[in-house]
């Protein structure tokens, strides 16, 4: 038998090799996990800092999961937030406003949680320039809202998008922002910003990072919900509360749209006007859910592509512990801000319940009353409870019971109106009120 030439050995390894690189390379494959937390509201940790009670669910939590998803080295994972951390509870109050000189409260938390991007939500915004114009430069991850321009420069008053790269896959993400917000806050707080319509704004902006960046996955990361009706408006009008639906299926191109604003877990897809599948998840408000983008490429390269299998999923945070090493790097801010909420500020003779003023006469609504008219020397004030079960117990009251009264820092407006103007209105505020079934 006749023995093979050096020559054929040498290239028989070469071709066993150079299909087995081949081999390699076909194969080749990476897992995304991608976490988003939205409309957290301040629940960072599992305690309830108005009504002084432990809490099901909060950031401490989430931690947990992450932390547990991070330690799967199979797959890479990216950690987003949509938006709303900045309002909700005493917590962060007390580092918009009562101590502002130190870093604040969310910013030292999300950077120990190594949050990877996030977007600005229209609640972070109502806490005025002083608070957001200082966060954002605490944060250690660009937050972003690509459709929230400065009026000076015309440019984005935040980061517009992010990209990353994980093993050789790039992965784009672009923030918008509900472009509602002119018709709920006075300019002062958001001076220098303008709102533009997020189709728009999305469009612009796919079409540049596309054009920079050739992302092989593209996210969108949008503090909006998903009804594009809601509230009487419809999805040809400029400017949608909730257009991110409408991005998913009208702007070409996105993978994954994350939403907020809405406080609903979703998870579904749509097709863009390409026929392409977009999946949409959202989570529950006050850290009760998160989500998570499972995206699993395949290497095409006779196409020259990844070809991706994508997923979701809605986690309850309730079914984690808090994590141990998180709630003890944060000790000292949870007991100064306890001790802050137990101030005494004076004494109730009887309590004060919000369910009354549905059925009658309220010394609930009429402390807010009271405290208006006496604030603005006006000779009506309007006011509404913020909730319908809120209570005030007679005896001592706390700094936390004021939370109860207003939950979020409302604004207070004093203007002239004619008496007509009054009778309207009231009649309009009876009419959201209470709607009667019609035969």
């Amino acid at each position: 038998m006749k023995k093979p030439s050096i020559q054929s050995i040498l290239f028989l390894s070469i071709a066993f090799f150079l299909c087995s690189t081949n081999f390699q390379l076909r194969a080749q494959s990476v897992q995304l996990k991608l976490i988003e937390t939205s409309d957290i509201h301040a629940a960072l940790f599992p305690w309830d800092f108005i009504n002084n009670r432990a809490s099901s669910a909060s950031l401490a939590q989430v931690y947990t999961y992450v932390q547990q998803e991070r330690a799967n080295k199979d797959q890479s994972v990216i950690l987003l937030d949509n938006g709303d951390i900045l309002q909700g509870q005493p917590l962060v109050y007390y580092s918009n406003f009562e101590k502002t000189e130190s870093q604040h409260i969310c910013a030292r938390v999300m950077n120990y949680m190594n949050y990877d991007a996030a977007t600005v939500g229209n609640h972070d915004i109502e806490a005025g320039h002083p608070v957001y114009d200082k966060i954002v430069k605490e944060f250690n991850f660009p937050w972003m809202a690509a459709n929230a321009v400065d009026t000076k420069t015309n440019d984005p008053y935040f980061k517009p998008y992010t990209v990353f790269e994980r093993e050789g896959v790039k992965i784009a993400i672009l923030g918008l922002i509900t472009p509602g917000i002119p018709m709920w806050l006075p300019e002062k707080i958001w001076a220098g910003i303008d709102f533009q319509d997020m189709i728009l704004s999305a469009d612009k902006w796919v079409k540049i990072i596309n054009e920079r960046e050739h992302p092989d996955v593209l996210i969108g990361l949008f503090h909006a919900g998903v009804n594009a009706n809601y509230n009487g408006q419809t999805a040809g009008m400029n400017c949608n509360e909730n257009a991110a639906q409408l991005v998913a299926e009208q702007v070409p191109g996105f993978d994954v749209v994350f939403v907020g604003h809405d406080h609903n877990s979703w998870n579904y897809t749509v097709k863009n006007s390409e026929g392409s599948e977009v999946l949409i998840l959202g989570t529950q408000g006050s850290s009760r859910t998160v989500t998570e983008a499972s995206i699993r490429l395949h290497k095409n390269h006779a196409k020259g592509r990844w070809e991706k299998e994508i997923s979701g999923k809605v986690i309850q945070v309730k079914d984690f512990q808090a994590d141990e090493a998180f709630l003890n790097a944060f000790k000292s801010d949870i007991e100064e801000v306890k001790t802050y909420v137990a101030k005494p500020i004076g004494r109730f003779t009887e309590s004060i319940f919000a369910r009354e003023s549905i059925f009658g006469d309220s010394p609930f609504v009429d402390l807010i009353h009271r405290i208006q008219l006496d604030l603005t020397k006006a000779d009506v004030s309007f006011a509404a409870p913020l909730s319908f079960n809120a209570e005030i117990k007679k005896g001592e009251v706390y700094v936390r019971d004021m939370f109860n009264l207003y939950k979020y820092e409302n604004l207070l407006y004093t203007m002239k109106m004619s008496g007509q103007e009054i009778k309207d209105y009231l009649e309009f505020s009876y009419g959201q009120w209470f709607n009667q079934m019609k035969r």
